[in-house]
Parts: structure tokens; C-alpha cells; sequence
């Protein structure tokens, strides 16, 4: 796309920048402003505005257009995550809730395995617009499975803004926060590029690459359900385990990602670590604000997404002015920081509430 349009990588990258800070402002507003709507339908005008933001992209005539409809985009991913991720109480009894959470985010590592590389080959072979509006078409059926399949879900606690501040006033917000932002800023800021790392660093083709994103995203489905069964346990050696692979995978993918054996190795645990992000963090918030999980989904939903953007913009503006390699091993950081964050006395007195 970045070539269609002559613009740089680090350029390109702000189509992931701009969901994020959109979908991190429209997280806590949408939500509250629906409070009192029926969860169902929300969550189906989410879909309907995705499906129209992909045939937008499909058919834009300048890279404005397509910006405008990664705000769609922001919007729809802010709104859709902050009340669905929280909606697994309400779908299933209270002891399988956990359970249910890991197979909601199932549907991020499952995007990688299913929607980036079938993206990938249908641009590949049909032409990116082609691909948007694909993707568009699926997004109408997912809407119409929705209102077949999913049951009525009203709103019974509306969120209010007073609430928000009082979950973030917790002492154990903060940590999940702090701890969040450091992983998915070290993730964001190197995956994003890891295509051109792979082409430049690599030299993988873009068929091959396509195979590559294929076998981390199958592997990152691995490591939601086990990131999953092992965080009500062990939730902090399970997120601090997750960011230290990923800070190991960053760091020597410039020296063994060089060859193919390597950079697939580095992917696959790269994959599992960090498919094991989403529900760590989420079940972190989740304890830290039990009494309003709708609340706490909503500053999840935020963080993660305002952090991909700077991850992503982050990211771009250094692989604009230096290379591929460099940008991994300067986004292993964040996550360096993270492991030693959650085994420092700070994060060693988080305590979950009575009621977890």
C-alpha cells in the first residue's frame, strides 16, 4: 500500500497509529455514552462500520482516504473491544467466565493465523483494494452471524465517567497499566515492521513471508490458551514470562533471524509469548476492578490500543532513520523493563481482591 501511494514504511505505519489513539479515545466515550444500550446491537453497528471502513480503504483515490478509514476502523476496535471483552459473565456461568475470556481472545492470534495472511495472498494476488474489499464482504457476514447466533445482551450496570476515574485511582489499575503499556509497546514497535525486517534481514519472498505470519499466528493461538489456563495461578510470573520471551525474541532476531531455520524458530516463540498478552493483561485488570468488569474492559481496551499507536509510530520513525534490525532490538527494551518491573518489589505486593 505504502507503494501504491509513495510513501515511506514508517509513513505506512501510521495506518496502525491512527486505529490505536482512535480506538483509545473512543474506548471510554462510546462505551459511556451507550451505557444504557443493548450490548448486542452496539456490538452490530461496531461490524457495520467496520464493513463499511474496509470498502472505503477498497475504493479511496488518495491516502487521506484510507486514513480516514483507519479512524473508522479506531473507533469500531475501541468501542467492539471495551464491551466485548467484558461480556464473558454474561454468556456463560460464573465458573467457565474464565475460560470464556481465553476464547474471546482467541480472536487475536486467530487474525493473525486466518485474517494477515489470507490479507497478504489475496493483495499478493488480486491487489490490496481486492483484499479491503474481501475482508469487507466477511465482515457483513460476521454481522449477520451476530444477530443469528448471539443473544440479547442488555446493559445492566451503565458505565458512568466517575466510575472509570475510580477503577483507575486503584492502586493495582496502575500496575496493570504500567505493566501493559511496557509489553505491547515492545511488541507493537517491532512486529508492526517485521515484514520488512524479514525482506531486508531475511530475504524471505513475499510468498514465503506469508507462510511465516501463517506459522506465528498459529503459535500465538497456542499461547492464548496457555497464557490463559496459567495466569489465574501464576499471574505475574505468567505476564512476566510472556514479555521476556518476547524481549529475547527482538533482541537476537538481528543475529539468528539472518537465516530462515532462525527467524521461524524466533517467530514461533515470539508467537506463544505473545499470545498470551491479551488475556494476562486483561485478566490483570479485570482483578484489580472485579466489581465493575465492563470498567475495567473499557481501560484495558485503552491502554492497549493508545499503545500500539505509539509502538507503531515509534517504531516507523526509527526504521525511517536507521534499519530493520535496529528497530527490534531497540523495541526489546520495553519488554527488558517489563520482566523487571513485575519482579520488583512494587509489582511483588500486588495483591488481588478478596473476591477473586
Amino acid at each position: 500500500m505504502g507503494s501504491s501511494f509513495t510513501i515511506s514504511d514508517g509513513m505506512a505505519g501510521l495506518m496502525m497509529t491512527m486505529p490505536g489513539f482512535l480506538a483509545a479515545v473512543s474506548a471510554p466515550v462510546v462505551t459511556v455514552a451507550t451505557g444504557r444500550i443493548d450490548r448486542r446491537v452496539m456490538l452490530g453497528v461496531f461490524i457495520l462500520l467496520l464493513s463499511l471502513a474496509n470498502f472505503l480503504a477498497a475504493a479511496a483515490s488518495s491516502y487521506w482516504l484510507v486514513l480516514i478509514s483507519r479512524v473508522m476502523v479506531g473507533v469500531t476496535i475501541g468501542g467492539f473491544w471495551s464491551i466485548g471483552a467484558g461480556l464473558a459473565g454474561q454468556l456463560v456461568p460464573a465458573k467457565s467466565a474464565g475460560r470464556a475470556t481465553s476464547v474471546i481472545f482467541s480472536a487475536v492470534p486467530l487474525g493473525s493465523v486466518l485474517g494477515v495472511p489470507l490479507g497478504t495472498f489475496i493483495g499478493d494476488t488480486a491487489g490490496w483494494r481486492t483484499a479491503f474489499l474481501v475482508m469487507g464482504g466477511f465482515t457483513l457476514a460476521v454481522l449477520v452471524l451476530l444477530l443469528v447466533v448471539v443473544p440479547p445482551l442488555p446493559s445492566d450496570q451503565a458505565t458512568r465517567f466517575d466510575v472509570l476515574g475510580g477503577v483507575l485511582r486503584s492502586v493495582n489499575t496502575r500496575c496493570a497499566l504500567v505493566m501493559t503499556f511496557l509489553v505491547v509497546l515492545a511488541h507493537f514497535g517491532t512486529y508492526t515492521y517485521v515484514t520488512p525486517f524479514l525482506e531486508q534481514v531475511t530475504h524471505v519472498s513475499s510468498g514465503l513471508i506469508t507462510i511465516y505470519l501463517l506459522i506465528y499466528g498459529a503459535a500465538g493461538i497456542a499461547g492464548n490458551f496457555l497464557g490463559g489456563s496459567m495466569v489465574g495461578r501464576c499471574p505475574r510470573s505468567t505476564f512476566a514470562a510472556a514479555a521476556a520471551l518476547i524481549a529475547a525474541t527482538t533482541l537476537l532476531l538481528p543475529v539468528l533471524g539472518q537465516s530462515d531455520a532462525g527467524a521461524v524458530t524466533l517467530l514461533v516463540v515470539w508467537g506463544v509469548a505473545y499470545g498470551a498478552v491479551p488475556v494476562c493483561s486483561q485478566t490483570w485488570f479485570s482483578k484489580a476492578a472485579p466489581d465493575s468488569p465492563e470498567a475495567s474492559s473499557v481501560l484495558f481496551t485503552a491502554s492497549f490500543q493508545a499503545t500500539i499507536s505509539i509502538g507503531a509510530l515509534v517504531g516507523g520513525g526509527v526504521l525511517d532513520r536507521s534499519s530493520p534490525s535496529t528497530v527490534m532490538v531497540l523495541g526489546g527494551l520495553p519488554a527488558v523493563l517489563m520482566v523487571l518491573a513485575a519482579w520488583s518489589h512494587w509489582a511483588g505486593r500486588f495483591t488481588w481482591s478478596k473476591s477473586s
